[in-house]
């Protein structure tokens, strides 16, 4: 019968090029502890294991984050565990023994086991996953690419990322497409209210419906496959914007059934820096412009979307230590904890005098990412005070559905310092920020 070691050590056999004799092997042992870990744990609930202070722990030890401040941006990108900064050191420094040789011809082939298993934790095949730097890369591929004429409506909320709408409103301005953004409370009355918003919304003219799977803003989750449902009815396509959804909560491609998807890995999967993925469904390649130009006899093949040029091939190689951190955990702990997390401060400040929660408890609607408002206080001068006076980092959120701080702890957040941003709020309700 295999043992965890035995098994620790198959994971890394398969996720480091072969063709790589020179690179040393893992020194630290973060990732076997964390296994190990999880094995003790794997017959319990996840909503169990998420109270578990002595399994977090063995997860906190897995990172090098500097502890003398409360890092609760995790929502921007987050910090990668040390097997990933350890897989992108020994890359790197593979890459530049000869780069035209070490990077281009061994190393940058490895991106395929990446495509592959990505693919699978995704539920795609891997002939519809394209490797990008982020979300915005992914998405804007999808913008950009999509044949729209004059008149053409797309279809979005208020709520969505600045940049995707900046991009829209560039074809607005260029191609002459029509813009619509529609409203919406936060947190919404139900999904099935976002649902009805978009078939509300809908015209002969609607081309596109571009939305978040879980917004930047206030972490709602969004009924993916009950709009994409609505739309393919209408012959209509999704792009949909999952910048902060994969590895966040568990679900699969076949749970959104969209057409486009595009995400960041340096966020929630805590993957290096400036690596993401975008999905295209097999059907809809052919049709979709690459963003840098690639050769015909790409046109449906999806690395024509990955032809930018010369780029590290470290980083987006080592997306596979982070894939293997992630099932290490595994999604549902993950998500239970993420959510453990974020219910310890939103009830502790949920009640208290203007306090105004824009985030819904409900897991269908939410879960690690988080919105809290103090009525009659400005989002930016509270972050700004909490980062001056507690070393706490946060996100001020200057929507009007959401004029608030985001708040998004990740699994190496300590129970201490959830309270530790929970009490410098109650002190900031009490006394302000003097």
């Amino acid at each position: 019968m295999p043992t965890r070691r035995n098994f620790v050590q198959s994971v890394f056999a398969a996720t480091l090029p072969a063709a790589l004799p020179s690179v040393p092997a893992l020194r630290d042992d973060a990732l076997e502890r964390l296994l190990s870990a999880t094995g003790f744990v794997a017959n319990r609930p996840p909503e169990e294991v998420a109270e578990d202070e002595d399994y977090w722990f063995e997860v906190q030890q897995a990172f090098t984050v500097d502890r003398s401040l409360v890092n609760l941006n995790n929502g921007g990108v987050s910090p990668s565990p040390r097997v990933v900064q350890d897989a992108m050191r020994r890359y790197l420094e593979f890459s530049n023994q000869a780069p035209v040789y070490t990077m281009w011809q061994v190393l940058e082939p490895q991106v395929e086991s990446v495509r592959r298993r990505l693919a699978a934790s995704f539920g795609c095949d891997p002939e519809e996953m394209a490797i990008t730097r982020n979300a915005s890369e992914a998405l804007e591929i999808c913008q950009l690419g999509l044949d729209l004429k004059p008149g053409d409506e797309v279809l979005t909320t208020d709520h969505d990322y600045p940049r995707m709408l900046t991009t829209w409103d560039q074809r607005v301005r260029r191609d002459g497409i029509v813009l619509k953004q529609v409203p919406f409370p936060a947190p919404p009355p139900s999904v099935d209210y976002l649902v009805d918003l978009f078939a509300k919304n809908i015209t002969p003219k609607t081309r596109v419906i571009h939305f978040c799977h879980i917004t930047n803003l206030s972490g709602q989750i969004f009924p993916v496959k009950q709009i994409t449902a609505l739309a393919r009815a209408r012959g209509i396509e999704t792009i949909v914007d999952g910048a902060h959804a994969y590895a966040h909560f568990p679900f699969k491609r076949d749970d959104l059934d969209c057409d486009y998807y595009g995400t960041s890995l340096h966020k929630w999967l805590l993957a290096p820096h400036g690596t993401g993925f975008l999905y295209v469904r097999k059907a809809k390649i052919e049709k979709l412009w690459p963003m840098m130009a690639a050769p015909t006899s790409m046109n449906a093949n999806i690395r024509k979307f990955e032809e930018i040029g010369t780029h590290p091939a470290a980083n987006h190689n080592a997306i596979a230590e982070a894939l293997t951190f992630y099932e290490g955990i595994g999604p549902e702990r993950k998500a239970a904890r993420l959510r453990y997390l974020r219910d310890r401060w939103m009830k502790r400040l949920e009640g208290q005098p203007r306090i105004k929660l824009h985030t819904s408890y409900d897991p269908a609607q939410s879960c690690g990412l988080a919105n809290v408002e103090v009525e009659g206080m400005e989002p930016g001068k509270i972050a700004g005070y909490l980062w001056d006076k507690k070393r706490i980092i946060v996100t001020p959120i200057g929507h009007p559905a959401c004029n608030g701080l985001r708040v998004t702890p990740n699994v190496y957040t300590t129970l201490s310092e959830v309270d530790t941003f929970a009490e410098a709020m109650e002190g900031v309700i009490r006394n302000g920020l003097a």
